[in-house]
């Protein structure tokens, strides 16, 4: 019996894709380390449940399509879409045990040290995990990348980020 307190999350299930029974899931770890995990482990009907991985595909930089073993159709994976995915802590290092709710307090600010706003939550329900930033009365949200983090500075709890031009508005710098 697999128990809570040997588990780390390290991602969320999507939604189904195709019709072969795909499946994508978003991960806070590494994707290259997923492959080397023996199982992604679910909660399922109040049961920790392994699911052993038949084949990935990269889709993007946090998102992998998965073949799980002895699941053939997207209807056979209904019962995944949005639940939480779990790995034993053993199997995963300390370093990528780093969750993007870890964050939530942090300030975010841009290169040339403009004050974007307070990270106050994180929603991974979506296929990409964001950070649900607030300044003054406007909420906004910002993709989970490596890409745009340039420095985390732990200590004050503050994180630089180099983000698009027009993903937040003039009036929020």
């Amino acid at each position: 019996m697999i128990l809570e307190d040997e588990l780390v999350k390290i991602g969320q299930y999507n939604k189904s894709h195709g019709v072969k029974g795909e499946i994508s899931a978003t991960f806070f770890i590494d994707v290259d380390s997923v492959e080397d995990l023996s199982t992604l482990i679910c909660l399922v009907d109040g049961i920790y449940v392994p699911f052993f991985v038949e084949s990935v595909r990269p889709k993007n930089d946090s998102t992998l399509l998965l073949k799980l073993v002895g699941i053939e159709d997207e209807k056979s994976l209904k019962f995944l879409v949005n639940k939480d995915i779990f790995a034993l802590k053993k199997e995963v290092s300390d370093e990528e045990q780093v969750y993007c709710d870890y964050f939530v307090g942090f300030e975010i600010y841009d290169v040339e040290n403009h004050y974007i706003g307070e990270i106050v939550d994180v929603d991974d329900t979506t296929e990409n995990a964001l950070f649900i930033v607030e300044k003054e009365d406007d909420t906004f949200y910002i993709p989970i990348t490596e890409d745009f983090i340039t420095d985390i500075d732990e200590e004050n709890e503050r994180l630089t980020m180099n983000l698009p031009e027009g993903m937040v508005s003039t009036q929020m710098n």
